[in-house]
């Protein structure tokens, strides 16, 4: 696409030597992890440095932007899905957040065995009776008389805790939202539960207890720091879509190559008509959705801003919706086979639906969305 003919030799160069890991490294193992850290593949991308392409050089990363961040998840999604929700999650959520809003301290604590493929940090906002509400949340950070930040509350559909060593939490302080790490062997931290999703991925509910929060790991707090922290997760937006485009493109491939291959009445079934219409229905929707994620992305970087909350929340809402036609289109290409256990596409059926639900739900952007376009109106050409 257009976005991609304008990459600059050093991306271009970039994304050719993640490809070279990913054909080298995760190919044999794709659709094997069964819900497991695919720990192997994190390293392998961390020993050529490539791992957490936009974290400072200092902390181990390789100094580039988001968008550079976005390209590593593709071209590691079209071949690994599990690998490309990992390294999104560290590139573009919680470590972000660390980079973006933390102390040195904070920095040199956690970042750089996130970068060498080493460790996790989750990202906990969700509580039991709080989810797209965050306002309604109830964990809350108070000051003891001598100045001590102490931490109380729970979190429930925390994903990856198991592997990770720490969380970035949402909570309100006195002076309104904001965000700390926790530690999770910080004493007063309590696992309830470990939840099994529809691809086996855990999802854990903790509570916290009395648990005190040293000031170097407090990112945010009040209303204007927090307001800095909702636009950077913007980025986190753009960045599932990424994630939802890479998916799409590996149900297609799949799809494809099953089609080339299968014989009906003396013939690939890909040379027939309507398997050709098919295809090229599902190539042009992921066309059009890393379009509006990528032009975003473009336009963020070259600005030196987070992206804009209209366009994220379209490529959001539309590469989920995406993602999830493709994959059925892919299954029904492939047929019996595909809606086996075991079968790569029967996985990636179950993995997409959660893109509709996972980092804003569809209800949520649209409303985001239609609230906008009261607001302002719709994007003029020169907005565009």
């Amino acid at each position: 696409m257009e976005v991609m003919s304008t990459l600059s030799a050093e991306q271009r160069q970039y994304v050719e030597s993640v490809q070279d890991v990913v054909e080298a490294e995760m190919r044999g193992r794709a659709f094997s992890w069964n819900g497991e850290t695919p720990w192997a593949n994190l390293r392998a991308l961390a020993e050529a440095d490539l791992l957490c392409a936009n974290f400072a050089p200092e902390y181990g990363g390789q100094g580039y932007g988001e968008f550079e961040a976005m390209l590593a998840v593709e071209a590691v999604g079209r071949v690994c899905p599990d690998t490309a929700w990992f390294v999104y999650t560290q590139q573009m959520v919680g470590p972000r957040a660390i980079e973006m809003f933390g102390s040195e301290v904070a920095k040199e604590t956690y970042l750089p065995q996130i970068a060498e493929g080493r460790s996790h940090i989750a990202i906990a906002i969700s509580e039991p009776d709080a989810g797209s509400d965050v306002g309604s949340m109830k964990t809350t950070v108070s000051e003891s008389d001598d100045g001590t930040l102490v931490l109380n509350g729970e979190k429930i559909w925390v994903g990856g805790v198991p592997s990770s060593d720490a969380a970035v939490v949402w909570a309100k302080f006195p002076e309104g939202l904001g965000s700390l790490v926790l530690d999770f062997d910080a004493p007063g931290v309590d696992i309830e539960k470990h939840y099994r999703n529809m691809v086996n991925y855990t999802q854990t509910h903790f509570t916290i207890d009395d648990v005190e929060i040293p000031e170097e790991n407090v990112l945010t707090r009040g209303r204007e720091g927090f307001k800095q922290q909702l636009k950077a997760l913007n980025w986190e937006r753009l960045g599932s879509a990424v994630v939802a485009n890479s998916w799409a493109t590996c149900a297609l491939d799949h799809a494809l190559d099953y089609a080339a291959e299968r014989e009906q009445f003396g013939q690939p079934i890909a040379d027939f008509q309507g398997m050709e219409w098919k295809f090229a229905d599902m190539l042009t929707e992921i066309e059009v959705s890393t379009a509006i994620a990528y032009r975003e992305g473009v336009r963020a970087a070259n600005a030196g801003t987070p992206p804009d909350r209209l366009a994220t929340s379209m490529a959001k809402l539309y590469s989920s919706q995406m993602v999830e036609r493709v994959a059925s289109e892919a299954v029904q290409t492939v047929g019996a086979r595909a809606y086996q256990k075991g079968h790569p596409l029967e996985y990636l059926f179950r993995l997409v639906r959660g893109r509709r639900i996972a980092a804003g739900t569809d209800e949520i952007q649209k409303n985001t969305i239609a609230r906008t376009l009261k607001e302002k109106g719709i994007p003029s050409i020169l907005d565009r």
